[in-house]
């Protein structure tokens, strides 16, 4: 039997686009024939799936699923908005948070291979493709964990067009940590407080500060007090306990949480198709595309 390299596997899946495991997989059940993987993987309908890989997935759901003192936050893709309001789709959606939250997964890679009603993640994401009729892909996950004197707080915004996992220390009220959740999905802070900005993110921004002082015609010791204010100001604004509650804007989210006996811990935000670069099509052309088919 021909031995099946990582090398092979690669080349199956540049071939296909289909998973790791599942190229792994025919390549063993066809002896490391790389033509005969491709036939099998098309007879399985995987190899046709993959055909859509040179499309944009950027739209879809995010999701958020808690098991215990593990949650998970995940964002599964399509190409269409329209797809995020099908049953399947929604379902597929909750289902691989549940899975990611109960499961644990390491990597992506892990994650696909999780077992599902019906396989494994990767066979459902082929079967919603052929079934719906646009690519789906699962793009990304976060495990978060917490202790048991601590609460996960959940919140999907526009049914899942964001979403926001939070972990707060100190309490176990899960209505805190979800109004913190809803904090950050609306202002959507980068960091939990100033000492996770890294140092070089924060010299970069007093250089800017500097310049746009110095271009202002201030005198240099007066630039230097200015930067020091503007420096914080920025930093309060980046910083989720430094930011005014968005339910109360007269009190910090440090102040409501620690009002609660509690602090933020950590927090994940997912916006669907963020990062993504999306095409931009011309409608007429795709309607018209349309109606000669």
């Amino acid at each position: 039997m021909a031995q099946v390299t990582a090398k092979l596997v690669k080349e199956l899946r540049d071939m296909t686009g289909v998973g790791m495991m599942d190229a792994k997989k025919a390549l063993v059940e066809v002896e490391g024939d790389i033509e005969k993987a491709v036939d099998l993987l098309r007879e399985k309908g995987m190899a046709k799936a993959a055909k859509k890989n040179d499309r944009i997935a950027a739209e879809g759901l995010a999701s958020v699923a808690v098991n215990g003192n593990a949650a998970a936050i995940v964002e599964v893709n399509s190409e269409t908005d329209f797809v995020s309001k099908n049953e399947m789709f929604q379902n597929l959606v909750k289902e691989i948070a549940e899975l990611v939250a109960a499961n644990k997964p390491a990597d992506m890679d892990a994650a696909m291979e999780l077992k599902t009603s019906k396989g494994t993640v990767a066979e459902e994401l082929v079967e919603a493709t052929q079934v719906i009729g646009e690519k789906i892909s699962f793009r990304r996950f976060k495990v978060l964990e917490k202790s048991d004197n601590a609460a996960f707080g959940g919140y999907l915004h526009m049914g899942g067009r964001i979403a926001v996992l939070t972990v707060l220390d100190g309490t176990t009220d899960e209505e805190v940590a979800k109004d913190v959740a809803m904090h950050v999905a609306a202002i959507n802070p980068r960091y939990v407080n100033e000492s996770q900005i890294p140092q070089e993110e924060l010299d970069h921004e007093k250089n800017i500060l500097t310049e746009q002082a110095l271009n202002e015609g201030k005198p240099e010791k007066i630039v230097e007090k200015m930067v020091v204010g503007r420096l914080n100001k920025f930093k309060a604004e980046i910083s989720l306990v430094d930011q005014p509650f968005v339910k109360d804007p007269d009190m910090t989210v440090e102040k409501y949480v620690s009002s609660k006996g509690a602090s933020v811990k950590e927090f994940v935000r997912f916006e669907v198709g963020e990062g993504i670069e999306k095409r931009e099509d011309n409608f007429v052309e795709e309607v018209m595309n349309q109606v000669k088919k």
